[in-house]
């Protein structure tokens, strides 16, 4: 479930789909995302070595990421950001959110969210440890995932995809995750060993952020949810990591 959701690697459909299967996805979210985080890795190492600006360098390796997750956690950022741009009343902003389109709150926030992590990244590779960069960053959004299916946290909907993860990663588990992320990054070749702890703080402390501003506004976790607080993690832990 975990492969087959977020990324496009082929894999056999589970059998089951419950909560204890779905819980499991979410906390393995990290490495079902491997693959994208060596995609990136090894298109930033391809750029390097054909002296390509860092902007497009970073611009490539991103794109790779999104492809690679067929742009599900970008479609959720957008999604996001137009409910809560619209109405107060929760029931019009989830109808916003489930519609296929993408007003201009939604546009722009996918515009700036993309330009602060191509940006950020282009940074990290002009000060020679872009391949860490998009490696911790691109496994620290996902690792958010567990936190934000935590127990306690409500779905919004009584159906979709948020329905099924939410609440179902044990509390301590969802902490066990974000304790051997920190202390792998720790270990994150070109960095100092505090850096890599900090971009995964970071990432957790801004899609913590806007869980909380999403349970309170909506009532609780969509899939939509769940993708905007990978992006946005991936860009705090790029910023982190931008220098």
């Amino acid at each position: 479930m975990a492969a087959g959701t977020l990324t496009t690697v082929p894999v056999p459909a589970p059998r089951v789909i419950d909560r204890r299967v779905a819980g499991g996805a979410m906390l393995l979210a990290p490495l079902a995302a491997i693959p994208l985080a060596a995609a990136a890795a090894l298109v930033v190492v391809a750029g390097q070595a054909v002296h390509l600006p860092a902007l497009a360098t970073a611009g490539l390796a991103l794109g790779a990421v999104a492809l690679g997750s067929r742009g599900l956690h970008l479609d959720g950022l957008a999604d996001t950001a137009d409910g809560l741009g619209a109405s107060y009343d929760r029931a019009k902003a989830l109808d916003v959110m489930r519609r296929g389109d993408s007003g201009p709150t939604g546009v722009a926030t996918l515009v700036f969210v993309l330009l602060v992590q191509v940006g950020a990244l282009a940074g990290a590779i002009t000060a020679d440890h872009g391949i860490a960069a998009a490696v911790v960053a691109v496994l620290a959004g996902r690792c958010t995932l567990s936190m934000s299916c935590a127990k306690g946290v409500p779905p919004a909907r009584p159906e979709g995809l948020g329905a099924t993860v939410a609440g179902s990663v044990p509390k301590a588990a969802a902490a066990a995750v974000a304790l051997v992320a920190a202390a792998l990054a720790a270990f994150a070749p070109g960095l100092a060993w505090w850096r890599g702890p900090l971009a995964v703080l970071l990432a957790y402390a801004v899609a913590a952020a806007l869980l909380w501003r999403c349970t309170k506004r909506l009532g609780g976790v969509t899939g939509d949810v769940l993708g905007a607080g990978v992006e946005a993690g991936v860009a705090a832990a790029l910023l982190a990591l931008s220098t």
